[in-house]
């Protein structure tokens, strides 16, 4: 590689510091750098890049790469993230291997994973109100001063169930380890392809998650409860992008066919990951299919921790 995209999240690298670093160490090498020094306010998209732009590195944490994500989700640029926050699951290369790291890109020694991502569309009657991409996931919650909210949720137009709830996740693999995670959802390898479905406190003992295949179609639609209260919702696109829900509102959510891809250099896998960040999980081999699948409520005494499985 010698045409690179260094995009930065301002509030980590105040100064900018690291962000002249790599250019400057980039540019003795010969390459040729694109630098966008705030990555949430530059408008990045494939028409206001280069167009021999290879690589783009994510200067922040799995909230840039996310913000990334979306802006290259027309381009073919593959993203690398160098992690200058605290937990970091998408943002892999740490400051103290930056030097390590540029070697290998100009060596191009390194993979690319490819990760799914999601598309969602709002409806109101036959008005589109919206339409936005996740690499992480798609929430429905509640919002302002609305109790919980009721949702009905369909996949490829039967009905799966009715929540009654503070709000549904639908998670990619990737995202499986965010939000979905802290609600109690499983964590599933990053690589597979499927759509996580976790309730939100959800007002019944029996909600739990549901696994569903990428290439379901799933659609979500706010249910009036009390005549006299508005439901007040809102959707959230990897926690950055939102749209206002009203009673009857839509949305539809299906498998993007853009897919993010991820740079990786270190040997670190997605198990090492999980240890690292002491998350305490039961690894579960599926037969039939290449899942990887663990259940976040669950500690472990395992397989997976005494390195059996």
């Amino acid at each position: 590689m010698k045409h690179f995209l260094v995009a930065t999240n301002k509030d980590k690298d105040i100064d900018l510091r690291i962000t002249h670093e790599i250019q400057k160490y980039l540019e003795k090498r010969g390459a040729d750098i694109f630098v966008v020094p705030d990555v949430y306010q530059s408008g990045i998209n494939k028409d206001t890049l280069p167009d021999n732009i290879e690589c783009a590195i994510a200067l922040g944490g799995d909230g840039t790469i996310l913000q990334m994500s979306r802006c290259l989700r027309e381009s073919d640029i593959p993203v690398l993230g160098v992690n200058l926050g605290n937990l970091g699951f998408l943002a892999e290369i740490e400051v103290n291997e930056i030097e390590r790291m540029l070697e290998c890109l100009l060596a191009d020694d390194y993979r690319i994973e490819n990760r799914m991502m999601l598309q969602g569309q709002v409806l109101r009657g036959e008005q589109i109100l919206g339409e936005e991409f996740a690499l992480n996931d798609i929430v429905i919650g509640r919002s302002g001063f609305s109790r919980i909210i009721s949702l009905n949720v369909y996949v490829n137009g039967h009905l799966l169930d009715n929540y009654h709830a503070d709000g549904i996740i639908l998670a990619t693999p990737t995202g499986s380890t965010g939000y979905n995670l802290s609600a109690g959802g499983p964590i599933i390898n990053p690589v597979s392809k499927m759509i996580v479905v976790t309730p939100i406190c959800a007002h019944a003992i029996q909600s739990k998650s549901i696994i569903l295949d990428k290439d379901d179609k799933i659609s979500i639609k706010v249910q009036k409860v009390r005549k006299t209260q508005l439901e007040e919702a809102f959707a959230t696109f990897d926690g950055q992008k939102g749209i206002q829900l009203s009673s009857h509102d839509i949305v539809n959510i299906e498998t993007a066919q853009q897919v993010t891809k991820l740079i990786k250099i270190t040997d670190h896998s997605f198990y090492d990951i999980l240890k690292k960040e002491n998350i305490n999980v039961t690894i579960r081999k599926e037969f039939g299919g290449k899942v990887d699948a663990a259940c976040g409520q669950l500690r472990a005494n395992n397989a997976f921790l005494k390195g059996e499985f």
